[in-house]
């Protein structure tokens, strides 16, 4: 519970004070009016005054158990009227009733002890009547008067040019929520100034003074009209598209732009809006809706032991947050860099409390010999190979690095499964392993050919991979280096103007590969309907007008040219495995069909590995992937 400011305290404290002098007011009145029917020469003025301490403390006690003073008057409705009114007859009441039953009794026994009979007139109940009327119009009207002086002054606030002025996109629930949030607040955020929202039926009118004006498509005329310096968009229903459309159009206006949360984010009646409230990300400006996937498939590694390799990198570590949520007994986290596998178990350990029990384990995928140790350790019925080399350029200038890493750990990582009886392997591979033009693709093919024919020999494990394209925010990914380029200044490197890629989030990602295990029954590369490519020089362009810059005036965009292994476009599947590709029951979800390998030749040319010399690297690579395209660079 949160503990009460002091200024709200003595806010309290001063209407207390307000409303015990108003009680003792309203029922001198009621006196007043209704003297003619108390005998004043037989009971004195005076007499009547010692009841007044006694309906002060009931009046306060009542409202107080109604919870009168903890309701903002700022933000009262009729209901808190209403109480107010109930409270007050209340009062009345129980004064009248102990009146009557008290005050009667000594009456009584003054006419006993005087030997006299003639009947007095106690308070009257109609007295009461007017005196709770009185107190009620009291109690009302200070507040009223409160509330009035209140909006006096936030409206003297809200004219005097020191406010922003706000176009909420959006006239529907969350629209409405905001502004009148806005206008409660006392206009601290900012001044509400026009709604403007695709719906014709609504144009024309307003909401709470405000002016709905439309359509979206006109938001930057609208805005100029206005003098609007921030927009807030505030349709969480919309389509990604019409989303994508109304950013753009509400970024070419140079205002700072906003997004409200979901309705569903909003915990509890009294989370502010506008405390949730954010920045657009690039995210909000990708066509494609992120994939909702099934957790019922997930639920296959509830009360298992899970592996995970490469646990402590930005996909391996969403990975292990995304099997967590489904109540694993233990999660193994393989990696050889440390510092990040500790961050990541603190983390998990504080979210979840050791249930399910988090465990790091260093080492290398490429020794086969530390592999057995901890598979005999733990005997993990799951395990996701997110261990690799991932940075293209990098292992263009170390290939056998990559082959050592991609190849040879993922025949480790899959032979030792096979031998424990792993029930599931999924291997995370990448779209660069179609027609590869680079080694790093080069190699995520071949460590896909390794799973395919494990899925071939096994009796045990249920081997699987699943390529998705690029994953915003890893290590690694476009989007942190064009931020580390905007905080520099710019410029923003781009390599072709007419480079594309597809785009899909890193919760996104992992969810694909967790599903993706409860899926397979041997064999399979699963593919996710990625929606259309982006261009990256679109990606740069967005970001640069979210940072609050134009770019080419502000913020340049330079062309460097394509790097050793980049292609313009990435394709998700080779031609002949789309011959038979297949829907899951996730209609976002594909499966491939195999393409026919030598598998011989490629456990001869994996026992070659360690023998191999880095001039030969890109020659190996081109023996098992025929379709390899960076044979010729060095």
């Amino acid at each position: 519970m949160k503990t009460m400011s002091l200024q709200n305290k003595t806010k309290i404290a001063l209407l207390i004070l307000v409303d015990a002098f108003f009680v003792n007011i309203s029922y001198v009145i009621s006196l007043i009016l209704h003297k003619q029917s108390i005998h004043l020469g037989e009971y004195r003025w005076v007499q009547f005054l010692y009841r007044f301490p006694f309906l002060t403390a009931v009046l306060l006690l009542v409202f107080i158990a109604f919870g009168i003073y903890r309701t903002s008057w700022r933000n009262a409705s009729f209901f808190d009227i209403f109480k107010l009114g109930v409270a007050s007859v209340i009062t009345s009441v129980v004064a009248a009733v102990v009146d009557y039953l008290i005050m009667r009794s000594e009456l009584i026994y003054i006419t006993l002890s005087t030997g006299e009979s003639k009947k007095y007139v106690i308070y009257p109940f109609a007295g009461y009547f007017d005196g709770m009327l009185i107190t009620l119009a009291f109690v009302i009207g200070i507040r009223v008067f409160y509330r009035t002086v209140d909006t006096l002054i936030k409206e003297r606030y809200r004219h005097s040019g020191s406010s922003k002025r706000i176009m909420i996109i959006g006239a529907g629930m969350m629209g409405t929520t905001v502004l009148k949030e806005m206008q409660q607040g006392g206009y601290r955020f900012g001044n509400p100034v026009v709604i403007v929202d695709d719906d014709k039926n609504k144009n024309g009118y307003s909401v709470n003074g405000v002016p709905i004006e439309g359509d979206c498509n006109n938001i930057p005329a609208i805005a100029k009209k206005y003098a609007v310096n921030e927009i807030i968009y505030c349709i969480p229903s919309a389509e990604s598209d019409r989303k994508k459309e109304i950013l753009n159009i509400c970024m070419s206006t140079g205002c700072e732009i906003k997004v409200s949360p979901g309705l569903d984010e909003l915990s509890n009646a009294k989370d502010k809006v506008y405390e949730k409230f954010r920045k657009v990300d690039i995210l909000d400006l990708l066509s494609r809706p992120e994939v909702k996937l099934d957790p019922d498939v997930c639920k296959y590694v509830t009360g298992e032991t899970i592996l995970v390799t490469g646990g402590g990198g930005s996909i391996g570590s969403e990975l292990c947050r995304q099997i967590a949520r489904y109540n694993p007994e233990k999660i193994v986290i393989f990696d050889i860099y440390e510092n990040e596998a500790f961050t990541l178990k603190n983390s998990l350990d504080a979210k979840y409390y050791g249930n399910p029990e988090i465990d790091i384990r260093i080492g290398s995928v490429r020794d086969i010999t530390r592999l057995k140790e901890v598979f005999e350790e733990f005997h993990p019925s799951c395990v996701f190979h997110a261990a690799a080399h991932k940075h293209v350029p990098l292992m263009e200038d170390s290939p056998l690095e990559a082959i050592k890493n991609n190849i040879l750990g993922t025949y480790n990582t899959a032979l030792c499964s096979n031998d424990y009886k792993v029930k599931n392997f999924v291997l995370l591979s990448t779209d660069k392993a179609v027609n590869p033009a680079n080694v790093m693709g080069a190699t995520k093919r071949v460590a896909e050919l390794i799973v395919q024919h494990f899925a071939r020999i096994s009796t045990d494990t249920k081997f699987a991979a699943v390529r998705f394209g690029n994953v915003l925010g890893s290590h690694g990914s476009v989007i942190p280096i064009f931020k580390k380029q905007l905080e520099n200044g710019g410029p923003i490197t781009v390599t072709h103007p007419d480079i594309t890629r597809y785009f899909m989030t890193i919760p996104e990602a992992a969810q694909l590969v967790v599903q993706a295990g409860g899926l397979a029954n041997g064999g399979e590369i699963f593919v996710l309907d990625m929606g259309e490519p982006v261009k990256i020089v679109d990606l740069a362009e967005n970001l640069i007008r979210l940072s609050g810059f134009e770019p080419y005036k502000d913020i340049d965009i330079v062309f460097t040219g394509l790097r050793p292994g980049e292609k313009l476009y990435e394709e998700l599947s080779l031609e002949e495995e789309n011959e038979n590709r297949k829907t899951t029951q996730n209609s976002k979800i594909f499966v491939t069909s195999p393409v026919d390998f030598d598998d011989d030749l490629l456990i001869e040319y994996i026992s070659k590995i360690n023998r191999l010399s880095p001039q030969k690297a890109r020659m190996f690579l081109k023996a098992l992937v025929p379709n390899f395209t960076g044979i010729d660079k060095q």
